[in-house]
């Protein structure tokens, strides 16, 4: 398998700001520090635990410098020691005004990290707005935790 540097380094040869060779590594090493892996470059990516996997994702998702950052369901799995630190990692981001679309289920995230939120049922929307009026809204309450007549 790869090492953690190879699979940072993956993803900065797409996207928008394409870099090679050492300019490449570089980067690769100054995301890595970013996310919080600064000496993890040489290990196997199974060598990691869970929310260290989720790092080097993060890095290579940075690596081409998106535009918009899209993390599908990032949060999931995670201890609440991890959570905090996942959302401490996306905070960061958010902070350097970068704009990221956030697919997630963990409630807890999506009230700490989004100023506006949309849910979807079966490929609908059915709510848009903060996540407080979100949270609170009869339709998604019916839509995924049901009511007691249901």
């Amino acid at each position: 398998g790869l090492t953690v540097l190879e699979n940072v380094t993956a993803g900065g040869v797409f996207g928008h700001a394409r870099r090679w060779g050492q300019e490449l590594n570089d980067y690769a090493h100054a995301l890595l520090q970013r996310v919080g892996l600064p000496n993890a470059g040489d290990f196997a990516m199974t060598a990691l635990t869970y929310i260290d996997q989720k790092r080097v994702e993060l890095a290579r998702a940075l690596a081409g410098d998106p535009k918009v950052l899209l993390l599908d369901e990032w949060l999931a799995g995670l201890n609440p020691t991890e959570l905090k630190t996942g959302i401490a990692l996306i905070e960061q981001l958010r902070a350097e005004g970068r704009t990221i679309i956030i697919v997630e289920h963990v409630m807890h995230a999506i009230r700490s990290l989004c100023d506006r939120c949309i849910v979807m049922s079966s490929g609908a929307k059915i709510a848009e707005g903060t996540p407080r009026d979100v949270l609170a809204d009869a339709e998604v309450i019916r839509a995924y935790l049901g009511t007691a007549d249901a």
